[in-house]
């Protein structure tokens, strides 16, 4: 039997080191009286590639590992998630300590430069993720209709969220728009919005690769993280591979079918990052600066911000959104008074 080279089809080996999402404290109300209120349970995860430390990143610490293996995808430190061996994440020492499997090339170089940002959570990115936008190309087909936009937003109103016990957070979550009403996949909460998209990003990753499951019949590596995209803000082990899990909806995650879902503003780093995980369409609940604009219109995005019940802004690529304008029903200007 012929030897088979299985190192480029395995996932990363990931501990799962959840952490309270918030904690209480004592507090002073408008009446002057003493009552417990939750506020989120902030914390300091550094990361450390090789040995080498990176960066530390501000984190609620719901998927560490996620978060980490978005981030490493998103600043395009790491090209395959094959590459990596594994993540173990401590909260002890408040450290994540990632394996390669052969080193991250010119690391110094790429990240000797960085970029101050306004992303909270965060505040710098490394200079290579502003490099190269022009050569993102979005597919074309990628579409959302009117009636599918308002059913996402409704969707996000609805779900119990660590917001609406706690506030202070930002939220990102992943749809699939294949379906008539979009499901949602994945639904994530974290002090920045950009370490939620960047666990996003992680969660995609370990779920699109060509891995060990989908080529063997096999098995992951022992603790080995697969996630089962039909557990919208889950991150479970699962036993089998996602493709054929029972129950698990068969979505394409390399489809075209996929809108990103964010309440913090549209950034240029926001825009790249979701560019870069090949999702066409983005919506905010706030809005989109200029340089988001312009990335967005470089790379075919449609960005859809102040997107609240039935009010919403298309600033590029409309031609993504289909149009059903008698779902807004009336405008203000249209409502005359009574003979």
């Amino acid at each position: 039997m012929p030897d088979i080279d299985l190192e480029p089809m395995l996932l990363p080996r990931l501990t799962q080191a959840q952490a309270p999402l918030t904690c209480e404290i004592n507090a002073i109300n408008e009446h002057g009286e003493s009552q417990q209120v939750s506020i989120p349970a902030e914390r300091a995860l550094t990361v450390y590639v090789d040995k080498r430390e990176l960066v530390t990143l501000m984190t609620l610490g719901a998927n560490p590992e996620l978060l980490v293996l978005g981030y490493l995808r998103n600043q395009r430190l790491v090209t395959r998630v094959q590459d990596i061996e594994s993540i173990t994440v401590d909260w002890d020492v408040g450290a994540a300590a990632v394996k390669t499997r052969h080193g991250i090339a010119d690391i110094e170089e790429k990240t000797a430069r960085k970029v101050v940002t306004t992303g909270c959570g965060q505040g710098s990115v490394f200079g290579a993720l502003m490099d190269d936008v022009g050569q993102i190309s979005l597919p074309p087909s990628g579409k959302l209709t009117q009636g599918q936009l308002y059913s996402l937003v409704n969707t996000i109103r609805l779900k119990e969220t660590t917001y609406k016990s706690a506030g202070s957070v930002h939220a990102c979550a992943l749809f699939d728009t294949t379906p008539a009403a979009p499901a949602m996949l994945l639904f994530v909460e974290d002090v920045g919005r950009h370490n939620a998209i960047d666990t996003i990003a992680g969660w995609m990753w370990m779920n699109t690769a060509p891995t060990l499951p989908r080529v063997c019949g096999s098995l992951p590596p022992e603790g080995a993280l697969r996630l089962r995209p039909g557990a919208a803000g889950s991150a479970v082990p699962a036993a089998v591979d996602s493709s054929t899990a029972p129950g698990s909806p068969s979505t394409d995650l390399s489809s075209n079918g996929l809108v990103f879902y964010t309440t913090g503003r549209l950034t240029s780093e926001m825009v790249i990052k979701s560019a870069q995980m090949n999702v066409p369409v983005v919506v905010s609940r706030s809005g989109i600066t200029q340089m988001g604009h312009e990335v967005a219109q470089l790379v075919g995005l449609c960005a859809i911000g102040r997107a609240t019940n039935k009010r919403f802004i298309c600033y590029s690529h409309s031609q993504r959104l289909q149009m059903e304008p008698g779902l807004a029903g009336t405008k203000p200007d249209d409502i005359r008074p009574a003979a």
